[in-house]
């Protein structure tokens, strides 16, 4: 933490230290740790997870004890018609039960008959039910099933949209890297033009050189220049792409100063970076994938939905009783002699719209479980391939590095035959220019192999450290 403090230091009062020409390098890891930390998205993507837990909530709201009372009085011309007051209390269940106690006590002049209680009013407990429809599996105990898998599903989806928003800010660190050492090529290679047109120049004042060399080394330089100019513009460019990535704790975005360079020893520790150097191909668990874990959820709350359907294919039998007294205070005072209950029944006669909600979950259903398989065989296969690539970019890596040993070899013996007299400018300028683009053909070499490690981190989903 006391660096991630020292680095964002350097990245606010970098003018200051740049002034003194001090330059400090930013590594891949430290970069990523400032982007998991503080981005906006990576905090988005934390809502995910915060909604999920919302669901669940009112979710399980639908099982809260409730407290009713209903009240109604009318009076009219100095008559009471009719002063009603109803209180129940209820506690659902996980299945298709309610227990329930009442309290009703009702007067007045003009008071429907089967409404008259005694004079204390009556009291009543007792239990509704669900017995077809319902009893197993009803809308609130799917609502919390699926609340639950719905939170589970939203952290795998997390982990997803973190490493994807870490994929890209790793991405534009790379290119960052890849435009430094280009200009750092650059740079060094118009000091030798430099120098090389002073002797030119020199030896044609001598009388040794004629002037079609000066003039070639000129141009040569200007060339270099030229270039130089061009690669410094490419690393403003992909320095204020980086700064997109950039964040402080309070949502203030950090423009990324001149004298803070990339690591160029990136590749050195890129897989420690990525925990790659902790992922085996051999052992890669696809059922552990947060994306298969994620449809493997979705799946399973879409199982609970066409369970849901197919039980509304039931005809729907509700049935209550309830014990009355006047005198709930006394056990005994509940029996058998003193209840009230009922019966209902219903069931539509073609049962077309369950019948239509039942096949679309199935669909749904099935849907999923194909995009599943899709996405496993999907997986697998860019696992693979990223890993053929690495292992071909190794190859590529030696090869290129040999080439760019040789050139330098070339150079360096053609620029002894040219100050001895024995070779031209014209030749000296070709070497230099095919090492060059040697070099910087390994720059671009060295870049497609982060992106593939990079690809490899968000194709895998590889969680890296806090």
């Amino acid at each position: 933490m006391k660096k991630y403090i020292l680095i964002l230091f350097l990245l606010m009062f970098g003018k200051l230290f740049s002034q003194e020409k001090v330059e400090s390098a930013l590594t891949l890891s430290e970069f990523l740790g400032y982007v998991k930390a503080y981005h906006p998205i990576v905090k988005q993507a934390n809502l995910v997870i915060n909604e999920s837990e919302a669901k669940l909530l009112k979710a399980r709201g639908s099982f809260d004890p409730k407290i009713e009372v209903d009240f109604d009085k009318k009076q009219f011309k100095d008559k009471e018609y009719y002063n009603k007051l109803n209180g129940v209390f209820k506690i659902p269940t996980y299945y298709g039960l309610e227990f329930k106690a009442n309290f009703e006590n009702n007067d007045g002049l003009f008071l429907n008959p089967e409404a008259n209680v005694p004079t204390d009013g009556l009291y009543a407990a007792g239990i509704s039910a669900s017995l077809l429809q319902g009893l197993l599996i009803n809308n609130r105990m799917a609502s919390l099933k699926q609340a639950k898998f719905f939170i589970n599903q939203a952290r795998e989806d997390q982990q997803i949209l973190v490493n994807e928003i870490l994929y890209n800010a790793s991405l534009s660190y790379f290119n960052w890297l890849q435009y430094y050492n280009e200009k750092e090529v650059y740079s060094s290679f118009l000091e030798n033009a430099e120098i090389r047109f002073k002797g030119t120049k020199r030896a044609f004042m001598e009388g040794d050189k004629p002037s079609i060399d000066t003039l070639e080394a000129g141009i040569n330089l200007n060339d270099r220049k030229l270039n130089l100019e061009k690669a410094r513009i490419k690393l403003i460019k992909a320095s204020l792409e980086l700064s997109n990535f950039l964040w402080l704790n309070d949502n203030t975005p950090v423009e990324l100063q001149e004298n803070i360079i990339p690591d160029i020893s990136t590749i050195n520790n890129v897989d420690t970076t990525f925990n790659i150097a902790l992922f085996n191909n051999e052992d890669f668990d696809i059922e552990n994938h947060p994306k298969i874990k994620s449809l493997g959820y979705k799946i399973e709350s879409l199982n609970i939905d066409r369970k849901l359907k197919m039980n509304n294919l039931l005809p729907q039998l509700d049935a209550q009783y309830n014990f009355l007294t006047e005198t709930p205070r006394q056990g005994n005072s509940f029996n058998v002699d003193n209840f009230k209950a009922g019966i209902s029944f219903k069931l539509p006669l073609f049962l077309r719209k369950e019948r239509g909600d039942l096949k679309l979950a199935k669909i749904k259903l099935q849907d999923a479980e194909f995009e599943n398989m899709s996405t496993k065989v999907n997986i697998k296969n860019k696992v693979n391939a990223v890993q053929l690539e690495l292992e071909s970019f190794v190859v590529q890596s030696d090869y290129i590095a040999n080439i760019v040993k040789d050139y330098g070899t070339l150079l360096n013996a053609e620029e002894r035959k040219f100050f001895l007299g024995e070779s031209s400018l014209f030749l000296v300028n070709y070497r230099e220019s095919k090492l060059i683009e040697t070099k910087l053909k390994a720059i671009e070499l060295e870049n497609s192999f982060f992106k593939a490690k990079a690809n490899l981190f968000k194709t895998a989903v590889i969680s890296i450290a806090d």
